[in-house]
């Protein structure tokens, strides 16, 4: 065994283990929740659990760092700590609410959260909700990150932050849909890192089964939808400066496990997705991108990330034209 110089020890894993599960009791976290703020998978966060050693460092970090267990300065996993602020957030803001409402998500839900980088002026918050309102993409009857003028629904500062949440009539609103895809919680920053959780539409159509399916169409669309919504805040911030700013973008998605891919519209497109149902419950897709190539050709951005997504369904190998022709048609949309 090696002479150690030092004044630290072996690290005792399993004591590691058990004072991170301690922990993870104490804040009322069920292991889902605990995967979902360490942006991990619920088998990595499984294989944590039993003690396992083949997980990477950096892995097993994110899982440790929610609990407090990493010590870090401020400015290290700055967009982790946002993101991780806004998930505990919204966990507060519905935990009264009953299992099984629409506004907890729960048969599964995804979220979208992005950091725009490089050289631009911060802007105050009543400016950054300006920017919001003119980035609203209109291509779907349900954009993201919509800034409602209710006052129940309005976006307002909480701790530095701008924060929208569209509760439910649980939460003592009257409001006429509250399916889990529009109960909408969001957050967005001055310094350009926004997240958004919501539930699937998949789930409150009434020809299908909630929890069944997931749509071959919705979820290129709404990544597209993202990366576009980046591009334009992106755009407002810069202002008239010629920078190219980056986009740093990540989807995760929760709940897939026997769900079937399926269009809940027609499409030509259906009959050559020899699709399975999905064998893991977890998604993480990253990407990180200029803004000109994001307004120069979204489908070609679009598609890794729908490709990957896909592979959880069987489907080996997307095709190219499938996603550009599901982008034309996002594009073309009006509402």
């Amino acid at each position: 065994m090696p002479e150690n110089f030092g004044k630290l020890g072996p690290i005792d894993w399993q004591a590691v283990v058990d004072e991170a599960l301690r922990r993870r009791k104490v804040e009322k976290l069920t292991q889902r929740e605990h995967a979902a703020l360490a942006s991990v998978s619920i088998p990595t966060i499984a294989a944590f659990d039993r003690g396992e050693r083949t997980l990477t460092l950096a892995k097993a970090f994110d899982i440790l760092r929610v609990v407090g267990l990493v010590a870090e300065s401020p400015h290290d996993g700055v967009q982790e700590n946002f993101v991780r602020e806004a998930f505990k957030r919204w966990r507060t803001l519905t935990g009264k609410l009953q299992p099984d409402s629409p506004a907890r998500f729960p048969l599964g839900w995804y979220r979208i959260d992005y950091a725009i980088e490089g050289e631009f002026e911060h802007p105050d918050l009543t400016e950054l909700h300006k920017v919001i309102q003119k980035s609203v993409i209109r291509h779907t009857g349900w954009p993201m990150f919509m800034s409602m003028t209710r006052e129940e629904f309005a976006p307002r500062e909480i701790d530095g932050v701008l924060e929208a949440w569209l509760k439910p009539r649980e939460a003592g609103v009257d409001r006429f849909s509250e399916d889990a895809a529009h109960c909408d919680f969001w957050r967005a920053a001055p310094s350009g890192r926004f997240f958004l959780i919501r539930g699937y539409q998949e789930d409150s159509q009434d020809a299908v089964p909630p929890g069944t399916i997931f749509d071959t169409t919705l979820p290129i669309w709404r990544l597209g939808e993202a990366l576009l919504h980046a591009a334009h805040v992106a755009s407002h911030l810069r202002g008239k400066q010629s920078v190219d700013l980056t986009v740093r973008l990540r989807a995760l998605y929760s709940g897939l496990q026997g769900r079937q891919l399926r269009s809940l519209r027609a499409s030509p497109f259906d009959f050559f997705l020899e699709s399975t149902p999905a064998r893991s419950g977890e998604a993480m897709l990253e990407t990180a991108l200029p803004v000109s190539a994001i307004e120069h050709d979204l489908a070609s951005v679009v598609y890794p990330l729908a490709a990957s997504l896909y592979e959880r369904f069987g489907i080996p190998q997307l095709g190219h034209d499938f996603v550009r022709v599901e982008i034309d048609r996002f594009r073309k949309g009006k509402f």
